[in-house]
């Protein structure tokens, strides 16, 4: 499928304030970013997340984790992209990046506004920690190359019980670090990757009933444009009968 552009009307587009400085002006010489992106990869999600946030506009390449899909990842072509041809990958300023955190602290850094993290150090550290505790305690144990090689009878079984695992510690920062959103009231990092590790644990069937409060950080989340608009159901990859869902 070829690469679709995720226009202005979707609420993605340039910020007015894109070419305020001479960095920002030499990056506006370089093709409109690239996202290789997989419709139900959270990690994927997590750079649409953070793309809107940011008003960047971009195009999108569908690149499937099945072998069966017309356009997937494991080819030679795409393994120059992406050493471990995974999702997603950003083409972005004459660079690829290839880790979703890599790729939100870059864009962080490179247009600072709206920031993805506190200004406040100690905030800005419990950010981190969460971020952490999701990207690496929790999604890589239940992602889909360790359930296939889990084998298909224990899976399920296996993805519930590092999903739970992981949430039981997190709900307890939580009850400390929360107020509007994970960390006090500003949108962060945090929050751009929780909301694709709910939608897994949904997926997995896992029990939210233990965790109030990732559940309503989860809902009042997804009321945002920035997490409608970037949902894995409005990709152009989604198959019609998970579309919107």
């Amino acid at each position: 499928m070829a690469a679709v552009r995720h226009l202005a009307s979707k609420g993605i587009y340039l910020p007015q304030n894109y070419l305020s400085n001479g960095l920002l002006r030499s990056m506006s010489t370089n093709p409109v970013p690239i996202l290789y992106s997989y419709w139900p990869s959270s990690c994927s999600w997590r750079v649409r997340i953070a793309l809107a946030i940011k008003k960047i506009e971009y195009e999108i390449k569908p690149t499937s984790l099945l072998k069966t899909a017309s356009e997937h990842a494991y080819t030679e072509e795409y393994r120059e992209i992406n050493p471990m041809q995974k999702v997603p990958s950003l083409k972005i300023d004459g660079h690829t990046l290839c880790d979703s955190v890599a790729i939100m602290h870059y864009l962080d850094e490179t247009r600072p506004q709206p920031a993805l993290l506190p200004q406040d150090p100690v905030k800005r550290a419990k950010v981190r920690e969460i971020v952490e505790l999701l990207c690496s305690g929790i999604q890589p144990l239940q992602n889909s190359a360790v359930l296939g090689h889990v084998g298909k009878d224990k899976s399920l079984e296996w993805a519930q019980h590092w999903i739970s695992r992981g949430f039981q510690g997190l709900e307890k920062i939580l009850a400390q670090s929360a107020g509007k959103f994970c960390v006090g009231d500003e949108l962060t990092m945090a929050d751009i990757c929780l909301v694709p590790q709910v939608r897994n644990a949904r997926r997995y069937k896992a029990d939210l009933s233990p965790y109030p409060i990732i559940v309503r950080l989860d809902q009042d989340l997804q009321e945002l444009e920035v997490f409608k608009s970037t949902h894995p159901s409005t990709q152009p990859d989604c198959p019609p009968e998970f579309a919107k869902k």
